[in-house]
C-alpha cells in the first residue's frame, strides 16, 4: 500500500510540477485573421460600387448643365460611405468607384451636349434602380 501511495504522491508531484512549467511559459498568442476573413465584401458590393460610380458621374455632369447640385450629389456619397464604409479599405473602394465616375465624364465633357444630358438621364434611371432594388433585397 505506500508503494501505491508514494505512486500517487508522485504522480500528483509531477503534474504540480507540470502545472507551474505551463502557467511560466507565455500563453501562446490567438492566430491573427487575414483580412479577407476580417472583411468580406458583402453580396451586394458590385451594385454598390456601381452607384458609387454613377453618383460620381452625377455630380460632375449636373453642374456641368447647369443643375447646380454637385453638392447635393457630394452630400449623397458622403451618406453613403457614412453608412457602408466600416474600415478605411472599403472606404478607399466607394471613393475610388464615386472618383472614376467624375473623373471619366470630366476627361470626356466640356460642355453640356444633347448627348451629356442623355447620359445624366441614363443615370439618374439606374441610380433609382439600383437603390430600389439594394433597398428591396437587403434593407432592413
Amino acid at each position: 500500500m505506500r508503494r501505491r501511495g508514494r505512486r500517487l504522491g508522485l504522480a500528483v508531484v509531477l503534474c504540480v510540477a507540470a502545472g507551474a512549467a505551463l502557467a511560466q511559459q507565455p500563453a501562446p498568442k490567438p492566430a491573427e485573421p487575414t483580412p479577407a476573413a476580417v472583411e468580406a465584401p458583402p453580396p451586394y458590393e458590385p451594385q454598390l460600387l456601381r452607384l458609387a460610380e454613377i453618383v460620381g458621374a452625377l455630380a460632375y455632369l449636373r453642374d456641368l448643365c447647369g443643375a447646380h447640385d454637385g453638392d447635393a450629389w457630394r452630400a449623397e456619397m458622403a451618406s453613403l460611405l457614412d453608412a457602408e464604409a466600416k474600415t478605411e479599405a472599403r472606404k478607399e473602394s466607394l471613393a475610388g468607384a464615386y472618383n472614376r465616375g467624375f473623373r471619366g465624364y470630366e476627361l470626356s465633357y466640356r460642355a453640356c451636349t444633347p448627348a451629356a444630358q442623355d447620359v445624366i438621364g441614363r443615370f439618374l434611371d439606374e441610380a433609382a434602380k439600383t437603390s430600389t432594388d439594394l433597398a428591396n433585397r437587403y434593407g432592413g
